[in-house]
């Protein structure tokens, strides 16, 4: 195992905290909520928005995992979860402003991915499940079962989180940018593979013909 491997530790296995620890602090009543810097902002900056997005994605992920439990596909599920866990990661980057003064050992702390390491592992995994998937020559449709049109939902969300990420691009590592454009490649491979090891058909792009008109003649 590399340095770089992550380990999905089972419920029993993680640290429990006592129960006197509530979930809500009150601290965020007035519209604003903290960074990991310790700085308050507004709920509608785009820090936040981007936050949103990956907390998002990951969510989305997670009932993606859930189709795929003890279905022939499901051998996705641990390269799911671990990207469940570096979505983890973006949040700590993004939360952490590179342009953060006296913060210095916290920036550092919380840089993602920074010999690109997992950017490089998205691209293998896109290539080893790209090996014997049916060619199109149209538009895909998202389609292909419960599964793989939730990946497909993943996907857009995760291009929406890229889009969210770049009225940031100056206060996030620039590994942050790459690892979530990749990673949409790798969901709509992903997508497609599940529909074909599941056997389910895709759907592909049709033009539709309209009501013709004397414009059409």
């Amino acid at each position: 195992m590399s340095q770089h491997d992550l380990t999905i530790k089972a419920p029993e296995e993680v640290k429990s905290y006592p129960a006197t620890i509530k979930v809500y602090t009150r601290t965020g009543d007035k519209g604003t909520s903290s960074l990991f810097t310790g700085e308050r902002r507004s709920k509608d900056d785009a820090v936040f928005e981007a936050l949103g997005n990956t907390d998002e994605l990951s969510s989305m992920l997670g009932l993606a995992i859930a189709y795929l439990q003890a279905t022939p596909a499901d051998t996705l599920i641990s390269r799911l979860e671990a990207i469940q866990c570096l979505l983890q990661d973006v949040g700590s980057n993004v939360a952490t402003p590179l342009s953060t003064e006296k913060q210095t050992s916290k920036v550092l702390r919380t840089r993602f991915d920074p010999d690109g390491y997992h950017c490089e592992q998205l691209e293998v995994w896109i290539d080893e499940l790209s090996e014997g998937l049916p060619v199109h020559r149209s538009f895909i449709l998202p389609s292909g079962g419960l599964a793989a049109s939730t990946l497909h939902v993943a996907r857009t969300v995760c291009r929406r989180a890229e889009r969210s990420l770049i009225p940031l691009k100056d206060d996030v590592d620039k590994e942050t940018l790459m690892f979530v454009n990749r990673l949409s490649d790798f969901l709509f491979v992903a997508a497609r593979w599940v529909a074909m090891k599941q056997g389910v058909s895709e759907r592909i792009y049709v033009r539709q013909q309209g009501r013709s008109t004397e414009f059409d003649k």
